[in-house]
């Protein structure tokens, strides 16, 4: 009772204008000196408050420091309450706005380019790259200690061709055993030390994989000709006959390397299939067995940290079951005659039904390690040059059934002379024929392909990589393409095959063996030029191709133009390929003038097409240029230069309708420059 009193008190204190400042009411208070003639006064005035009536509360003021009791007198006032409304729904609505905004970016902003779009990818041959134990092969220990070289490269995917068990037949692609390294590239041990140290440094790692047959070296093939339990039927056996050593084959199949593609076992007593070497027999892909040891060996690398696979010679998967000889091309020829593979058409024994459901199923297999983030796992195909555009295609999956990210795209790396016109004809190609939303990519070069500058020559080197590095889409350099190295000459090899000529040592520095080994004596001879052509020299050199490559990878990471925008061809004749990279929400661009061919001019002013008068050299192949202004009606090239030019382009060129038809894009999106993001919605 006695504590409600002095809350009481307290109240009415405080109404009367007294401040409280939280003491206990009953602290001794100093008395006012009064007089005797007022002190009667004064307490008569004390005994008539003894109960004092309630203030009205409406005319006192809140003051800082009030009791509890007291703030409640006074929230439950209308103004109070109107502005804690006010302010509830205020936080309210923000609240909602902000996850409207977050939902509406998300929904609006196009899907990130993934790692295998972001950057170039570097095509690595194991045995021509770096040896690290002097035995003159290059080796995985080797490709980790030069790690660094790609990242100076603005690289972040690197691609292993095969180093797993094998014979040297065919280079590494009859494999003996595929969970197993090479023990010329190494251990396993190794592989995990050189993929963990890839992954440190933030890069990934694509490697081979050969699916359509192994070696006859294989367990599987050793059993299977035992007709041993399941292997039995691994591969394609099929009865022939033989008498004298000649076999009579089931029918006219040819192998890739020409003569017949039936192989007789006089173990087994049946001829195997091979469309490759005889040592590399097919597998029977109809036999579901089969299908599952291929699947089991992609999670065997998946499960070892690899981001991605080539998958290579997909074509050949699957064989018609009826054996009917394909037919000839030229229909006259006599049957005994022919031998070479080019004097048939291939029809039963390339790209036939189910092939695709085959590769479906292995990237099905490969989805089920993407789902962590950032750790999305590529699958690429290889593409023949015999295939048709509308048959490569196809390997990009249907609209709702994803299947290759891409197939590799040989088009530049087929052509053996070179002109603006055939440039703009191998780009066409692709990205007309495309799918709607899928990502291109360009390769100048490959182990099995003469080297540009032996293709080209020289001078075509800087131009080449400018064009693929400013194209849309994911550029694919072969290892030595950035420093501009060539094929060796047959005189310097003793093997026989054209494709290994590209496959010569890297050209590291002027030491012995050009850097790439301690050794005695390398696999293959270095290039006679390495002592003037090499990484060491072009570091230091400031107009060097290497540092030419090194901008242009360096520009294209950090402009949205070449990684996201539209390209559209402005012009091409023998000599020119011209085109622009643009984006809707920027009013600049970079226009190509790319020189295939001879010295020439060209007016870009005369095509109407809203160029500025003057535009900048951005970058440029012969790098005295960069920097200056030109006159977009006299744009001067000289033969195998390259010129990056960039200007102001008001009015877009893919929204003009007289260029519709000759802008091309892989994925559509838009900046803001506000918000400083890209979106979908144009």
């Amino acid at each position: 009772m006695a504590n409600d009193e002095t809350k009481k008190d307290s109240i009415r204190m405080s109404l009367k204008g007294h401040t409280n400042n939280g003491f206990v009411q009953n602290e001794p208070v100093m008395e006012r000196e009064t007089d005797s003639g007022n002190q009667t006064d004064a307490l008569k005035t004390n005994a008539i408050d003894v109960h004092p009536q309630e203030p009205d509360p409406t005319i006192i003021k809140p003051y800082a420091g009030m009791p509890k009791e007291v703030l409640l007198l006074y929230s439950s006032q209308a103004r109070y309450r109107l502005t804690r409304e006010i302010l509830f729904w205020l936080i309210v609505a923000s609240v909602l706005v902000l996850i409207s905004a977050t939902i509406s970016i998300i929904v609006l902003s196009p899907k990130c380019l993934d790692w295998w779009q972001a950057s170039p990818i570097y095509q690595i041959y194991p045995r021509s790259f770096k040896d690290s134990n002097r035995d003159g092969n290059g080796d995985l220990k080797g490709i980790q200690e030069k790690l660094d070289h790609i990242i100076n490269l603005n690289i972040k995917t690197v691609w292993i061709t095969s180093f797993y068990k094998s014979s040297i037949k065919d280079f590494r692609y009859g494999v003996e055993d595929f969970r197993e390294i090479d023990p010329i590239f190494g251990t396993m041990r190794e592989f995990e030390n050189l993929i963990a140290a890839i992954h440190d440094k933030g890069l990934k790692l694509i490697m081979d994989f050969i699916p359509n047959h192994t070696s006859d070296q294989h367990i599987w093939f050793q059993l299977s000709r035992n007709r041993t339990g399941k292997y039995t039927d691994y591969y394609i056996w099929h009865n022939c006959t033989h008498e004298n050593d000649m076999t009579i084959p089931p029918n006219n199949w040819l192998s890739v390397y020409g003569n017949s593609s039936w192989q007789y076992d006089e173990q087994r007593k049946q001829c195997y299939f091979h469309q490759f070497m005889k040592g590399q027999p097919d597998l029977n892909f109809y036999n579901p067995a089969v299908q599952e040891e291929i699947k089991e060996i992609i999670q065997f690398w998946l499960g070892k940290g690899v981001d991605g696979f080539s998958f290579d010679a997909v074509k050949f998967l699957l064989e018609a079951t009826h054996l009917r000889d394909e037919p000839q091309v030229d229909k006259k020829q006599p049957q005994d005659t022919v031998r070479n593979y080019s004097d048939l058409y291939h029809d039963y024994t390339t790209t036939q039904v189910g092939m695709h459901d085959l590769l479906r199923s292995f990237r099905q297999t490969m989805d089920q390690y993407s789902r962590e983030p950032g750790r999305y796992r590529f699958m690429g195909t290889e593409a023949s040059n015999q295939e048709s555009i509308e048959e490569t295609m196809m390997y990009y999956g249907k609209p709702f059934v994803q299947e290759a990210d891409f197939p590799f795209n040989f088009y530049l790396t087929e052509m053996s002379t070179i002109s603006g016109t055939m440039i703009f004809d191998a780009i066409k190609s692709w990205m007309k024929n495309m799918p709607e939303g899928k990502w291109p990519n360009w390769m100048i070069g490959g182990p099995d392909i003469v080297r540009v500058t032996s293709r080209f020559g020289k001078e075509y080197a800087n131009v080449m990589n400018m064009l693929i590095l400013t194209l849309p889409g994911t550029p694919i350099t072969y290892y030595g393409e950035e420093i501009g190295m060539e094929t060796i000459s047959a005189a310097n090899a003793n093997e026989s095959y054209t494709t290994l000529f590209s496959k010569s040592p890297m050209q590291w520095d002027n030491s012995s063996n050009a850097g790439f080994s301690e050794g005695n004596q390398t696999w293959l001879p270095t290039n006679k030029d390495y002592q003037s052509l090499n990484v060491d020299v072009q570091t230091t050199q400031a107009t060097s191709p290497l540092k030419l490559y090194q901008q242009l990878s360096s520009l294209r990471l950090s402009e949205l133009l070449l990684s996201w925008g539209w390209l559209c061809h402005i012009w091409h004749d023998t000599d020119l390929v011209v085109y622009t990279r643009e984006l809707d929400g920027l009013d600049r661009a970079f226009t190509m003038v790319l020189n295939f061919g001879n010295e020439t001019e060209v007016n870009l002013q005369k095509l109407s097409l809203g160029f500025p008068e003057k535009a900048s050299i951005k970058l440029s192949t012969t790098f005295t240029n960069q920097g200056k202004t030109v006159d977009m009606a006299a744009v001067k090239t000289a033969s195998g230069e390259g010129l990056i030019l960039e200007h102001r382009m008001p009015k877009l060129l893919h929204h003009q309708e007289t260029l519709k038809d000759r802008c091309l894009v892989s994925r559509k999106a838009c900046y803001s420059s506000f918000f400083d993001i890209l979106y979908n919605s144009c």
